[in-house]
C-alpha cells in the first residue's frame, strides 16, 4: 500500500469533514440522488466513510473504495463503532481489478475527482462497474469559480465578488491557505467542459445537474447525476 497525501492528515480530515460546510454539501448530494434504499451503491473515493454511512443509513448496501489506507482504518473504526453494514475496500478507482464488472446500482463520488491524477482512468471504472441503466453522481468543488488563482475580492462599493485568473490552465495545484484540504493535500484543476466531456467515452450521460446556491455570490459545488445506458437487444 502507497503512502497518499491523505493519509499524513487522516485524522485532521475526519474531524473537518464534520463541518457544517460539508454538511451542506452532502445534503446537496442527497437531494440530488433521490431513494437509494434496497440499492448497491459503491462510494468511490470514500475517505473516512460519512457518505458510506449515510447511503446506509438510507438503505443502501454500500462498499466504499478508496487508496488512503489510514482513511479507510478510520472508516472502519466509525464501523465498528456504530455498525452501519459498510464494507471498505483498498483500491484504486484508476484500475479497479478486484471489482467485477456491472455489479452495482449506483457509484458515488463525493469531492474525490479533483484528488483523482486521471480522470478517464476513474469514469472508465464507474461506467465498468455499474449495472446496465445504473446511475452514477458526483460532486465537485466549482471548477469555474475555485481555480488555482482564485479568490474573494471587495469591490469598491462595498460588495463582495469572485476573482478568477487562470482557468484554462490544467493541472495539479496546491492552495496556499495550509488549513484547508486543497493546502494540506493539493488538487487537480480542470475546465468544467474536460469533466463534462468526459462522461461519454465512459458510457455516462448527463441527467441533471446542480450549482447550490447558499450564501456565496457564485456556487462553489458543482454536481452530476449521469445514467449509464440500458443494454438494447439489436437482434433481428
Amino acid at each position: 500500500m502507497r503512502q497518499t497525501p491523505y493519509d499524513e492528515v487522516a485524522e485532521w480530515y475526519d474531524g473537518f469533514v464534520a463541518s457544517p460546510l460539508h454538511d451542506g454539501a452532502r445534503a446537496s448530494l442527497f437531494d440530488l440522488l433521490g431513494e437509494v434504499a434496497g440499492q448497491r451503491v459503491c462510494d468511490l473515493g470514500c475517505g473516512q466513510g460519512v457518505v458510506s454511512r449515510r447511503l446506509a443509513e438510507r438503505g443502501a448496501r454500500v462498499i466504499g473504495v478508496d487508496l488512503a489506507a489510514r482513511l479507510l482504518e478510520i472508516a472502519q473504526r466509525h464501523e465498528r463503532n456504530e455498525p452501519r453494514g459498510v464494507a471498505y475496500l483498498y483500491g484504486d478507482a484508476q484500475s479497479l481489478g478486484a471489482v467485477r464488472d456491472a455489479c452495482f446500482d449506483g457509484v458515488v463520488c463525493h469531492l474525490a475527482l479533483m484528488d483523482i491524477p486521471n480522470l478517464d482512468a476513474a469514469l472508465g471504472t464507474v461506467g465498468r462497474i455499474l449495472r446496465p441503466g445504473g446511475w452514477f453522481a458526483f460532486t465537485i468543488v466549482h471548477p469555474c469559480f475555485q481555480t488555482p488563482h482564485s479568490d474573494w475580492l471587495t469591490l469598491p462599493d462595498g460588495q463582495i465578488a469572485r476573482g478568477v485568473s487562470g482557468y484554462f490552465a490544467e493541472g495539479f495545484w496546491r492552495s496556499e491557505n495550509r488549513e484547508g484540504v486543497r493546502g494540506k493535500v493539493g488538487a487537480y484543476h480542470r475546465t468544467l467542459s474536460t469533466y463534462l466531456n468526459a462522461l461519454t467515452p465512459a458510457g455516462l450521460s448527463l441527467e441533471k445537474a446542480s450549482e447550490p446556491q447558499e450564501t456565496r455570490e457564485v456556487p462553489w459545488l458543482f454536481l452530476g447525476r449521469c445514467r449509464k445506458a440500458e443494454v438494447t437487444d439489436t437482434r433481428g
